[in-house]
């Protein structure tokens, strides 16, 4: 259930004390979500909380009034759409004018590690430092699963920083440390880093292209598979099964990336090309948000089929004209034939007669 409710955008704020009551923000996807998400909505406002939903304006399900909540209906339709998306990782793709690319805006320069970390990389010396991080959603793994990857990392030369919020693995090696939270960005872009443990989420690849780290990908939910599928195909990512981890597997899988150059070579030509943009991708969102912002708009980007009828957008017409088309040939055929066994019948009855 947790994983349902983690598609939908929920802001808890302005909370009372007294009343221990609240406002809630819900923007929920249209159809069969929206039924099951306003029994929860429903069962908040019996609770005393405020309610307030985002409806799209085009929404069949969503009613714009409700005793239960609150209403703010938009129009879906922007202007302009932001995407994260670098053709650097994405295969490319047509694409429309009111389409802007930026993937990779949060990535940055490192910044100097806390003292503590320093000194940990540091202490790696010419092995270097492997970091691995399965994002914020998978805090823990089942105790036989850490225990295999927590030895192979002990058998490794080099030092280990694993964001795990588990119990400590019982064969956890004196290389790994085991953190809470860690200065991702940051530690992908010290010299000393080696290799990155990632679950494929897009904000970690961006920043492991952004200083071109390569990555062994262990994919658990949502896109996570999708992308380190396309890490693999430009040679950068080693990706492995979840279902299929284990001790062996993980060490096979370490053990390539790290000694084989072209995963390292090849994610550092990603980076180059990644960075090698006449606008930063963050500087060139920001430049659009405002260029909307200046001219009220930028309908002169987007394309004209939001202007069609459904049956035109749909092709409804062009399927019909094909169907009539094929429906006249077949009628037309028939009474041709049906023409031809008459006319022989006749001329056949007259030879007789």
């Amino acid at each position: 259930m947790f994983l349902s409710l983690a598609s939908v955008i929920s802001l808890l704020a302005v909370i009372i004390p007294a009343a221990h009551c609240g406002k809630v923000l819900v923007f929920p996807h249209d159809g069969s979500h929206w039924v099951n998400m306003r029994v929860l909505v429903e069962e908040l406002h019996s609770r005393g909380h405020t309610v307030t939903v985002i409806r799209p304006a085009d929404s069949w399900y969503i009613s714009d009034t409700s005793p239960h909540y609150n209403t703010v209906t938009v129009d879906m339709d922007g202007d302009l759409w932001l995407m994260r998306v670098d053709f650097v990782f994405e295969f490319p793709r047509p694409t429309m004018p009111n389409v802007v690319h930026m993937g990779g805006f949060q990535c940055k320069p490192a910044k100097p590690l806390p003292e503590h970390l320093e000194e940990f990389v540091q202490s790696s010396g010419e092995h270097g430092v492997i970091i691995m991080s399965l994002g914020t959603l998978i805090g823990e793994l089942p105790h036989d699963l850490a225990d295999e990857i927590a030895a192979v990392f002990a058998k490794l030369p080099q030092k280990v920083i694993w964001r795990y919020k588990g119990d400590r693995p019982a064969t956890l090696g004196n290389n790994t440390l085991l953190v809470d939270w860690m200065p991702q960005n940051d530690l992908l872009g010290h010299p000393n880093m080696k290799l990155f443990v990632s679950h494929g989420g897009t904000n970690g690849i961006y920043e492991a292209i952004y200083h071109g780290v390569p990555i062994v990908g262990i994919p658990i939910v949502f896109d996570q598979a999708d992308n380190l599928s396309r890490l693999r195909v430009k040679g950068v990512a080693k990706v492995m099964d979840v279902s299929e981890l284990d001790s062996k597997t993980f060490q096979d899988a370490i053990q390539e990336v790290l000694n084989e150059p072209s995963y390292r070579l090849n994610m550092q030509r990603l980076s180059r090309l990644h960075r090698d943009q006449p606008m930063k991708p963050l500087d060139t969102a920001l430049f659009w948000i405002e260029f909307v912002m200046r001219h009220k708009g930028a309908a002169h980007l987007r394309t004209e089929s939001y202007r069609l009828p459904w049956y035109s957008y749909h092709s409804v017409d062009v399927m019909f004209l094909f169907l009539a088309g094929a429906v006249l040939l077949v009628l037309f055929t028939f009474f041709f034939v049906i023409r031809i066994l008459c006319t022989k019948m006749c001329k056949s009855k007259v030879k007789r007669d």
